[in-house]
C-alpha cells in the first residue's frame, strides 16, 4: 500500500507542489496550512509520516513536531526550513524530528527521505510486535520464534513429542537441537524420568564406549569400579546423542545393536542389562553425504532417521531475527541490571541483513554484547559487531548494463551453485535439491572447480 503522508505549510501552492510531485513517486498526499489544522489530523488519523515547515503561523513547526511526537511517537516527523542553520536543526532533533531538510526544496531528495522514515516506522513498529510476541510466549519449550518456518517445526514438535519413536535433530551449528530434543522429553510420558545428553564429538572412541554402555570392574586400567553408562542412567528416560555424525565407525555397530535390542552390555562385562530409553540424536553434518563416503552405517542411519526434524537456519526465519534479539535484550538487561528496553530501528535493518553463520548462538553473542556496550536506553548500530555494521548481502550477478560485467554461463552456474551451498551451510544434499541436481552431478562440478568433495569445500 502507498505511504501516507502530511504535507504542512502556510503556503497553498506550496502544498500543491508537493502533493503532486510526491505522488508521482508513489506517496498518498493530505495536506493542511496551518499547524493547528494538521495537529488535529495528524491525531485524528494514521499517517506514515509528517512533512512541516518550519516557520508558520500560529503552531509552528517545531511546536506541532513536539506536540505528533508526544501523541503519536511512531510517526516520524520532517521539518522543512528556509532557514538553514545549525541551531535550526539542533531545535529540530531535540524535539524529536525524524530529519531536517532546508530550502530551496528538491521533491526528489524528499521523497528519499521519506523512503527511509516509512521504513523506519515500519521497523519500529515490527520491534514493538515482536516485543509483544516474547511477551505472549510463541514457543516451544525453550524454542523461540513466530515465523512460518518455526511454526511449521512446532507443528512436527506436537505431533511426536508424546511418542516413544526416535528422533534425529538435524540443522546448522546453533539452531537450538539440544533445545528441540529437551523440549521433547518435557512434553512426553518420559518427562518424569532423567533427561541425558552426550556430544558424540567431544571424547574419543574407547572412552566413547565406557560413557555410552558403561564398564565392569578391572575393563580396563583405572576401572577400579564398575560403572553404569548412559544408556542405564537414562533408564526410563530420554537420551540425547548430540553430533552423532562424528560418532567412530567402531561404536557405530554396538550402538545400533543396543537400538535394536534394548540392551546393553557394559565395557568388560559378561552380561547384558535391558534398557528402556528413548532416544533422540542430532547431527549439524550431511548424514547422506557420510553415507556415500563410507563414515556413516547405513543401517545405524535408517535406525536412528526414523521421523527428521529439520531446524531452519536464522537466516531462513525472517523476523524471529528480532523477536530472538528481543528476548537476549531482556535477559541480557536483566542479568546486568541495565535499562536497555529494544532496538532502534536502523540497528534493526543491520540485524535483517546480516547472514547469522553462527545462527542463534550468534544471535545471543551479539546481543549479550551489544546490551554490555550500549549507552542508551535502546540498541544502536554502533553497540553491533563490525562485521555486522558493515555487512553487505552477496548477489548472484545475472544481468547487467555494462558488457564488461558479464560473465560466462559457466561462471554465473558456478557462482549460484556456491551461493546456494552457501546459504544451506555446505549441505550438499540440500543443496542438490534446490538445485535439481543429483549428488554425483553437484561432486563432479565441486571437483572441476577444484572445491573437493569433503565438508570443508
Amino acid at each position: 500500500m502507498a505511504a501516507r503522508i502530511l504535507v504542512v505549510d502556510d503556503d497553498e501552492s506550496m502544498c500543491q507542489m508537493l502533493e503532486a510531485g510526491l505522488s508521482r513517486r508513489g506517496f498518498q498526499v493530505d495536506w493542511r496550512t496551518s499547524g493547528e489544522a494538521a495537529l488535529q489530523q495528524a491525531l485524528a488519523d494514521d499517517y506514515d509520516a509528517v512533512v512541516t515547515d518550519l516557520n508558520m503561523k500560529g503552531v509552528n513547526g517545531l511546536q506541532l513536531c513536539e506536540r505528533i511526537v508526544q501523541n503519536r511517537p511512531d510517526t516520524p516527523v520532517v521539518v522543512i526550513t528556509a532557514f538553514g542553520s545549525l541551531e535550526t536543526a539542533v531545535g529540530a532533533i531535540r524535539v524529536g524530528a525524524y530529519d531536517f531538510i532546508t530550502k530551496p526544496l528538491e521533491v526528489a531528495q524528499l521523497a528519499l527521505t521519506l523512503d527511509r522514515a516509512v521504513k523506519h516506522r515500519a521497523l519500529s513498529q515490527e520491534v514493538k510486535r515482536l516485543r509483544a510476541a516474547v511477551s505472549e510466549g510463541r514457543q516451544f519449550g525453550e524454542l523461540l520464534g513466530a515465523s512460518p518456518a518455526m511454526r511449521t517445526v512446532y507443528d512436527l514438535l506436537d505431533r511426536i513429542a508424546d511418542s516413544e519413536t526416535t528422533v534425529l535433530v538435524t540443522g546448522e551449528s546453533g539452531t537450538g537441537k539440544e533445545l528441540v530434543a529437551r523440549a521433547l522429553h518435557a512434553r512426553s510420558r518420559r518427562k518424569a524420568g532423567p533427561f541425558v545428553a552426550i556430544n558424540c564429538a567431544a571424547m574419543p572412541e574407547t572412552l566413547l564406549e565406557s560413557e555410552l554402555f558403561g564398564h565392569a570392574r578391572g575393563a580396563f586400567t583405572d576401572a577400579r569400579t564398575a560403572r553404569a553408562g548412559l544408556f542405564l542412567q537414562a533408564h526410563q528416560g530420554t537420551l540425547f546423542l548430540d553430533e552423532i555424525g562424528e560418532m567412530p565407525m567402531g561404536t557405530q555397530p554396538k550402538l545400533l545393536r543396543v537400538l535394536q535390542e534394548r540392551v546393553v552390555r557394559p565395557v568388560g562385562a559378561d552380561t547384558e542389562v535391558a534398557v528402556d530409553v528413548r532416544i533422540i540424536a542430532a547431527t549439524n553434518r550431511d548424514l547422506e553425504g557420510l553415507l556415500e563416503e563410507k563414515r556413516f552405517r547405513e543401517d545405524l542411519y535408517y535406525r536412528l532417521n526414523v521421523i527428521k526434524v529439520e531446524l531452519p537456519p536464522l537466516r531462513a526465519r525472517g523476523s524471529d531475527v528480532l523477536l530472538l534479539a528481543q528476548h537476549f535484550i531482556d535477559v541480557f538487561a536483566g542479568r546486568a541490571s541495565k535499562n536497555v528496553v529494544g532496538i532502534l530501528g536502523p540497528a534493526a535493518e543491520k540485524l535483517l541483513t546480516y547472514h547469522w553463520p553462527g545462527n542463534v548462538r550468534e544471535l545471543q553473542n551479539c546481543m549479550e554484547r551489544a546490551v554490555a556496550l550500549t549507552r542508551f536506553d535502546r540498541i544502536t548500530v554502533d553497540d553491533l559487531p563490525e562485521k555486522i555494521r558493515d555487512y553487505r548481502a552477496s548477489h548472484v550477478l545475472v544481468a547487467a548494463q555494462d558488457p564488461s560485467e558479464l560473465v560466462p554461463m559457466e561462471e554465473v552456474e558456478k557462482r549460484y551453485i556456491l551461493r546456494v551451498l552457501e546459504a544451506v551451510g555446505n549441505n550438499k544434499t540440500m543443496a542438490s535439491r534446490v538445485l535439481g541436481l543429483d549428488r554425483k552431478t553437484l561432486y563432479r562440478k565441486l571437483e572441476r572447480w577444484g572445491m573437493g568433495t569433503g565438508d570443508d569445500a
